[in-house]
């Protein structure tokens, strides 16, 4: 039989604040590579494309090739109304993406992917667009609020089926029942080796390339639902990432590769180390980057070392907290000495003081503002940056029955109300979270 004609699609972002962080769809994109991989004809559309055609010649980019997204300010979900701050659509204008889908060859299924769970109302929206353009055409929804919020999903969505969970092991299935295209994927699903590249290639303007050298977290965190996304934790070989990197390099030209593995540096003897003597053998001037953070234990002078060598531009350590203390409330990754061991072996190999940030975790569930100030004081301190995140409270995490206890919105009704913008688990307290906005600006 002929093959199907699959549309992948990367939904709009409506949120209060939004940048493209080296970001895209991997989820979706392995998705794309395996259909083509098995004859499957695929399209792609990123409703946050910063350099969509009708973009003109005003797209901002950073060295780095981050930027900005092109954003329209549009009316506030449901129960945020008296936030008092603007709300808006991030990416293409709508009428651009309804072109572009009228002007494709009609597809038989739809994937759309889901990333934060409050980010469900630009799911939603782009879902509206394409069954306003296709609609006897099936949507499949996934990725991660479809995962973590699936009864929402499939109340509110307008897709015409969730898909939670693993996205490659429901693949065969979606795809012979809706198209009635059987087809058994190459490789070994539980062998990431085996796997093709994400299909980065269909990205219209590719300027960085995101990359996973494992998949979920050795590691449980309270606040985190990695291990619910992902049960187990599996790498590839150094050998595997080492191929892709040299791969977008080569074909594409890309100078700038940004690590978004939970657990980089784990076991790094036998993943990290000989990844990064390879790149270093090579004589490669790339940039690397780890958005997602590092583990600080793992810092040893030799990884150090080696990170400075191999072209590793910006550092982000996993601390959450300098509150050292064994009566903090709550987990401890690491020791202080251990922090500030790993702080100065970096910068003993290299690496700048600007080039290294640890990320402190603000707006948990009883939380004290003045920890977050002592916090940020003890990492300057330090000789680094200090760079706030804002907690998410998140389904499925061990932190969720308390978060929800501590916060001012009901977040079983709606996923809007879990946005970090809002601080939803502090209390009615504007002075307080008036401070932390101001202590975010002057962290990086």
């Amino acid at each position: 039989m002929e093959a199907p004609h699959i549309l992948c699609v990367n939904p709009w972002i409506h949120d209060y604040a939004a940048f493209d962080f080296w970001a895209k769809p991997l989820g979706l994109l392995g998705l794309a590579a395996i259909l083509r991989d098995n004859g499957v004809r695929v399209s792609y559309m990123d409703c946050l494309d910063r350099f969509h055609p009708r973009a003109g010649d005003r797209v901002k980019v950073q060295a780095d090739g981050r930027g900005p997204y092109r954003k329209t300010v549009i009316p506030p979900p449901k129960g945020l109304e008296t936030t008092g701050r603007r709300y808006f659509r991030y990416g293409i204008d709508p009428e651009w993406f309804r072109q572009d889908l009228l002007a494709m060859d009609r597809p038989d299924l739809v994937f759309v992917t889901s990333l934060m769970t409050y980010w469900a109302p630009g799911v939603r929206e782009t879902i509206a667009v394409i069954k306003e353009v296709f609609p006897d055409i099936p949507v499949v929804l996934g990725g991660i609020y479809a995962t973590l919020c699936t009864d929402h999903a499939r109340t509110c969505s307008l897709a015409d089926e969730v898909a939670p969970g693993n996205g490659e092991e429901k693949l065969p299935e979606l795809v012979q029942r809706y198209t009635g295209f059987p087809f058994a994927p190459k490789g070994n699903p539980g062998n990431l080796d085996t796997q093709p590249y994400p299909a980065l290639d269909l990205v219209s303007h590719l300027c960085y390339a995101p990359i996973l050298t494992s998949r979920g977290c050795p590691f449980s965190c309270e606040y985190c639902a990695s291990s619910f996304l992902e049960p187990g934790f599996r790498r590839r070989s150094p050998e595997s990432v080492f191929r892709e990197i040299c791969h977008w390099h080569r074909e594409k030209g890309i100078r700038n590769f940004a690590f978004y593995d939970d657990a980089l540096l784990i076991h790094g003897e036998r993943y990290a180390i000989p990844l990064f003597e390879a790149i270093i053998d090579a004589g490669l001037d790339l940039d690397f980057h780890t958005p997602n953070a590092v583990h600080i234990r793992e810092i040893t002078q030799p990884m150090a070392t080696l990170m400075f060598k191999a072209g590793f531009k910006s550092i982000r350590l996993g601390l959450e907290t300098t509150d050292f203390s064994s009566a903090r409330t709550h987990d401890s990754k690491v020791k202080a000495n251990e922090f500030h061991m790993a702080v100065r072996r970096l910068l003993e190999a290299g690496f700048d003081h600007d080039q290294i940030g640890a990320y402190l975790l603000c707006g948990l569930p009883g939380q004290e503002v003045a920890e977050v100030k002592s916090s940020m004081v003890e990492v300057e301190k330090s000789g680094i940056t200090p760079v706030l995140a804002y907690y998410t409270p998140i389904p499925h995490t061990e932190m969720w029955e308390e978060a929800k206890s501590a916060s001012r919105y009901d977040l079983d009704k709606d996923p809007v109300f879990t946005n970090n913008a809002l601080f939803p688990c502090m209390e009615r307290d504007i002075p307080s979270i008036k401070t932390i906005s101001q202590l975010k600006k002057i962290s990086k």
